[in-house]
């Protein structure tokens, strides 16, 4: 068995890959409208097909899982969060854990965690 994928639920797929592309480089490896492949092996589903998809009410902001990404140059890539054109919910500010590294984690536009580390 193999890990393929990870699926994110999100609102608008447009909005959702410009934000990806524009934070952090994720480019569209395949578009089939409602469920679009990101570089990295991200998915976006549009909300409205996985609702009937799972028959379940969905839960924005759980924390329960992140997307986990690392960072060379933190300061630009805090640059370029700090200017988005959409309102960006920090979870928790710049950080610097016990070992050393800087951390910064924050919603995506539709509550998905996300998580950036500087790389050491």
């Amino acid at each position: 068995m193999k890990l393929k994928n990870v699926l994110i639920v999100v609102k608008d797929i447009e909005k959702s890959k410009k934000f990806y592309k524009d934070l952090f480089g994720l480019e569209v490896v395949l578009d089939s409208g409602g469920n679009v492949i990101l570089t990295e092996g991200l998915v976006l589903q549009e909300e409205s097909l996985w609702k009937e998809t799972i028959h379940r009410e969905l839960c924005s902001k759980h924390n329960k899982t992140e997307l986990y990404f690392t960072e060379r140059d933190m300061e630009y890539f805090l640059e370029k969060l700090q200017s988005y054109e959409d309102v960006i919910e920090y979870v928790t500010p710049l950080t610097r854990n016990p070992w050393g590294r800087q951390v910064v984690r924050f919603y995506d536009l539709d509550g998905n965690l996300i998580e950036v580390a500087g790389e050491e």
